[in-house]
């Protein structure tokens, strides 16, 4: 009776603890972790190889790892981060849909909704999110791409393998997908893509050189008394009146603080490749805040020397934009400089073709496609340049959808991209370029490389198997991308 006794309980306790792994083991299990597997001597086989560390393509290799694949990132900076860590971009932009509702989905939203609650405002807050997203994800940082070896498969070019130097030594890997997650084409500036027009298309006439917009040093400052910036702005209520003595898209809350740009775009900087533009300014606690105001124009992101450049020069303008500020903002009188940020807010770069590149009639007629990735949203907004320089906008949007052609480098069967990549002309750039468009695509892509590839390649993928795509999507993880 007391074997009995005893074995009734463990079995009861074995079918317990299979309960509570089961509950605990996300959906689908992911197969055990192994090490990748060999191409020959000195080479590397992947499923997946991400070239850079935005949070983009983070997102990315965690949905791909989740199930099952084998991924790496290879990282030409010396840091992981990118523009959210290393550049400190954490003025946030929400896209919302006409009807003001939040069109933030995926695991990017967790880093919104801190955002908005106040517990994600300060860097280190950004660090911890930023290091839950990449935990686990083997990363490889200061890699310099050397050479890469492309073979034909049916009638288009497939990235075979890729060369790479790093403390020294070179190496090779290959892989069945490779996704360009820089800001400044560290992988698909060695392909032979074709680069889609930027800003430049803009301008009357043609044969000018390629144009972006101009990136951003995030200046930090300490001993801001927010609370009486906030009270001059409610004290020149109402709004009419606030805009016309401040200028145009003038708001300050508890949290953020926008415009004052008749005030801001006085100011006359030392350096003629800089400008201070309206106070994207967020209030963080304890009298600090960050600023994204101090632009810089005609930085080439994927030369070294010119990112350096224009960090040290936004560095020396600083002080002299403190002292601005000082004697002309509400709040400022004590303010002091609170050290700088790694790198820079790099907006835009050269964008290659992919196999749709969305258009201005796209994002402006809330176009659905049947293999969304991602639903965007937010204004069609373009950013200084040295022919722009007060930047030009070309309305508000509703949602849109963003395809999965738009992400798959044209010509290429195996070569994604994400982030600031995105296949988009430049009107239509200016909105998709959202960090939260192309964070929800790039999980998306994650989740679908992941449960798909095996069975088929993307570009096989039918409308129908998109039905299936989406339906899973909603069910399993909570995104909506069919309407």
């Amino acid at each position: 009776m007391n074997i009995l006794k005893v074995s009734f309980r463990s079995i009861t306790a074995l079918l317990i603890a299979a309960l509570i792994v089961q509950w605990i083991v996300p959906y689908p299990q992911a197969k055990t972790v192994q090490a990748p597997a060999s191409c020959g001597s000195g080479c590397i086989r992947y499923d997946i190889v991400v070239i850079g560390s935005e949070i983009q393509g983070v997102l990315l290799a965690r949905e791909a790892m989740k199930h099952g694949l084998d991924v790496v990132i290879l990282d030409p900076r010396s840091k992981p981060g990118g523009e959210l860590i290393l550049g400190q971009m954490h003025f946030l932009d929400e896209p919302n849909d006409k009807n003001k509702k939040s069109l933030v989905q995926g695991d990017i939203k967790e880093l919104f909704d801190g955002f908005k609650k106040g517990s994600i405002r300060k860097a280190s807050e950004f660090n911890k999110y930023y290091e839950k997203m990449i935990k686990g994800i083997p990363i490889k940082s200061g890699v310099e791409i050397q050479s890469v070896k492309t073979v034909a498969v049916k009638g288009e070019k497939s990235l075979q393998s890729l060369t790479y130097r790093m403390n020294g030594r070179s190496h090779q890997v290959q892989a069945g997908y490779w996704v360009e997650n820089t800001d400044f084409n560290a992988l698909t500036g060695k392909l032979d893509a074709k680069r889609i027009p930027g800003i430049e298309s803009l301008y009357q006439g043609s044969g000018h050189d390629p144009d972006h917009m101009a990136a951003t040093l995030m200046l930090r400052f300490k001993k801001v008394d927010w609370r009486k910036l906030h009270q001059a702005i409610l004290n020149d209520y109402p709004l009419t009146n606030v805009q016309k003595k401040y200028g145009p898209n003038t708001y300050v809350d508890w949290n953020i603080a926008t415009g004052l740009s008749n005030i801001m775009m006085k100011y006359k900087p030392r350096d003629p490749q800089l400008v201070l533009r309206g106070m994207n300014t967020l209030d963080q606690g304890h009298g600090e805040v960050i600023m994204n105001a101090l632009l810089i124009y005609d930085v080439d992101p994927a030369d070294k020397k010119s990112v350096q450049n224009a960090i040290n020069k936004g560095r020396a303008e600083a002080p002299y934009v403190l002292e601005y500020m000082r004697k002309n903002i509400p709040g400022f009188s004590k303010a002091e400089l609170n050290g700088y940020p790694e790198y820079l807010y790099i907006r835009d770069y050269n964008r290659f073709e992919t196999e749709y590149v969305m258009e201005y009639e796209d994002v402006k007629n809330n176009r659905m496609f049947w293999d969304n990735v991602s639903i965007g949203g937010y204004s069609i907004d373009l950013q200084a340049t040295t022919r722009i320089p007060k930047g030009i906008g070309f309305g508000k949007t509703d949602r849109y959808g963003m395809p999965l052609r738009s992400f798959e480098l044209k010509s290429y069967e195996n070569v994604l991209v994400t982030g600031k990549n995105v296949g988009a002309s430049i009107k239509a750039y200016g909105t998709a370029r959202i960090m939260p468009n192309t964070a929800l695509a790039a999980q998306t892509m994650g989740i679908i490389l992941g449960r798909e590839m095996k069975d088929k390649r993307l570009k096989d993928l039918t409308k129908d198997d998109f039905r299936r795509i989406h339906a899973y999507l909603k069910k399993d993880y909570n995104i909506v991308l069919d309407k």
